[in-house]
């Protein structure tokens, strides 16, 4: 059992390279192991690409094909077991005839839901299940809320001063985090497929919100802005990402951007949420004013939130209110503190 756990973890450690990059798919990891040898790795690396079984019997020396048939297959995810952008892992693995498959943790998407595990031991695979399984439920949060809880697995963000505001009550900007932090925060877009903001962050900021401190891929901008008023020269409509306005007003054109009608007299959380789901996007940070973070904190509708406590002192301003949350993980970037929480009233 110590054995596979060990390989587990190597599993877990190739399928975290895929965080921004296989979505809506998950992160996978796969190792292949032939007593104690390990003779092929892989994982899953880019959206419509390969999966991560399939890049592991693929790095199989010539030389040691041979040995396939009697090595363990050790994958992060239950084997797909239908035909998507790319064919069933589990009819791979079973023509590659392998003895022995350990999974780590089922596969929550109705189109598998165990019909891979089913499909590999009706072969006469020897299957072992849910090994490290809080473990790999962890890495793939995002993909098995949006299957389970049917919207985007959401990330609270914010930055706030010494004396616990998050922005002047001016509706002014002010810049609290340092450089380094800000990096981080590129760093955290790069890694999820949309970003929201509220109106009035659109017209202090004017945010660019891509992810030009760090690399990878844009996020889905996603914009609140009620009667359509925003300027339409803002960062949001150049046309570098793709853009959301939810708004009520639908007659008027927003430059490069896809306007979506919502009823602004009704609880908004759960109409945006239900587009994001129907869109496939399964994560969206909320990195808007108090008022937008505030209206998921009081639906109970988060998971995580990251905040940056910072020197700098407003003296009065607006503040985010939580509770019911785990300190998950905390750490200094020069000045800045930085706080991940978790909300102990969902069940990720």
């Amino acid at each position: 059992m110590f054995s596979d756990e060990l390989y587990m973890n190597r599993c877990l450690e190739l399928a975290a390279k895929g965080l921004g990059k296989v979505a809506p798919n998950p992160m996978v990891g796969a190792v292949l192991v032939h007593e104690d040898l390990i003779i092929g790795e892989g994982y899953h690396q880019q959206y419509g690409g390969p999966h991560a079984e399939v890049n592991c019997f693929d790095s199989v020396a010539e030389k040691d094909r041979k040995l396939i048939p009697q090595a363990t297959l050790y994958v992060s995810l239950e084997p797909c077991s239908h035909q998507g952008k790319t064919p069933p892992c589990a009819d791979r693995i079973i023509k590659e005839q392998v003895r022995r498959v350990v999974v780590g943790s089922g596969d929550p998407n109705p189109l598998v839901a165990g019909n891979g595990i089913k499909k590999l031991k009706a072969a006469g695979i020897d299957v072992t299940e849910d090994v490290l399984k809080e473990k790999c439920d962890e890495l793939n949060r995002r993909f098995n809320t949006y299957h389970k809880e049917h919207r985007p697995y959401i990330i609270l963000k914010y930055a706030e001063s010494r004396d616990g505001f998050v922005a002047p009550e001016s509706n002014t900007q002010a810049w609290l985090s340092n450089e380094l932090s800000k990096q981080l925060v590129h760093k955290w877009r790069s890694e999820e497929p949309a970003i929201l903001i509220g109106y009035n962050t659109a017209l202090a900021d004017n945010p660019q919100l891509n992810v030009r401190e760090w690399t990878g891929t844009n996020p889905i901008r996603i914009v609140l802005d009620r009667d359509a008023t925003l300027p339409k020269n803002l960062h949001l409509f150049n046309g570098q990402s793709r853009t959301l306005v939810f708004t009520q007003n639908t007659a008027v054109n927003f430059p490069d951007s896809e306007a979506i009608e919502i009823d602004y007299s009704r609880d908004l959380v759960p109409q945006i949420l239900h587009v994001l789901f129907v869109q496939q996007i399964q994560s969206v940070i909320i990195e808007g004013g108090a008022a937008t973070l505030q209206l998921y904190i009081d639906a109970g509708l988060w998971d995580e939130a990251r905040t940056i406590s910072t020197g700098k002192v407003l003296g009065n301003g607006k503040k985010v209110q939580f509770s019911k949350s785990t300190l998950t993980e905390s750490f200094h970037l020069k000045e800045d503190i930085v706080s991940i929480y978790r909300n102990t009233c969902t069940s990720n």
